[in-house]
């Protein structure tokens, strides 16, 4: 695989229930994927690389928590760390941002989102996942709006439906989805490399 950054990127975002979703849907990825993925999960504002361990159980792709200007490669998945927003920069770096809270949460799920679809336009794919707030909504809208893909957890698969009810009622999305089904929807965006 070339060094060069992902041309594309899946968003994953969740809250109260979107860890269990995430592992469920991580064993389906495949391990060529050629686009980047990033996680936003609301979670205690301590350093816990066990929630990075986790996840790499779950998946041959490397997990590792998102640092301080890191280049997005394909293939690899990033994790929000606690209490610092994660934004995507235009020379596909992503950048650790500690302003005020959105949606009473940080990292935000709509700070991610939003930067990602104005670095990646079309190829950007946003999962909205069980969550108890709004925090997503309109990073959703704006992934629609820059010509990405949206997907939400099918409310009635999810721990806590609040936030997947709430994306359904307020963006135009394009698939929702149980988890389960959720990794052939992102190998097919995110193509899988030969070789």
């Amino acid at each position: 695989m070339s060094m060069s950054t992902a041309s594309g990127v899946v968003l994953i975002g969740g809250s109260a229930g979107g860890l269990q979703a995430i592992l469920t849907l991580l064993p389906g990825l495949s391990p060529r994927l050629n686009a980047a993925v990033v996680i936003v999960l609301h979670r205690q504002n301590r350093a816990d690389s066990v929630l990075a361990e986790l996840l790499g159980i779950k998946t041959t792709l490397p997990v590792h928590e998102a640092e301080e200007k890191e280049a997005l490669m394909p293939g690899t998945i990033y994790l929000a760390p606690p209490d610092y927003h994660l934004l995507v920069e235009t020379d596909h770096t992503l950048s650790l941002d500690y302003s005020e809270k959105v949606n009473f949460s940080r990292p935000s799920i709509d700070v991610t989102f939003t930067s990602a679809a104005s670095v990646f336009g079309a190829k950007t794919m946003a999962i909205l996942l069980s969550g108890a707030n709004d925090d997503g909504v309109e990073g959703l809208a704006d992934v629609h709006e820059a010509g990405g893909i949206t997907l939400v957890q099918d409310p009635l698969t999810a721990v806590v439906d609040f936030m997947p009810r709430h994306a359904i009622a307020a963006v135009p999305v394009d698939h929702v989805l149980a988890a389960a089904d959720m990794a052939r929807f992102i190998n097919d965006f995110a193509g899988v490399t030969t070789g």
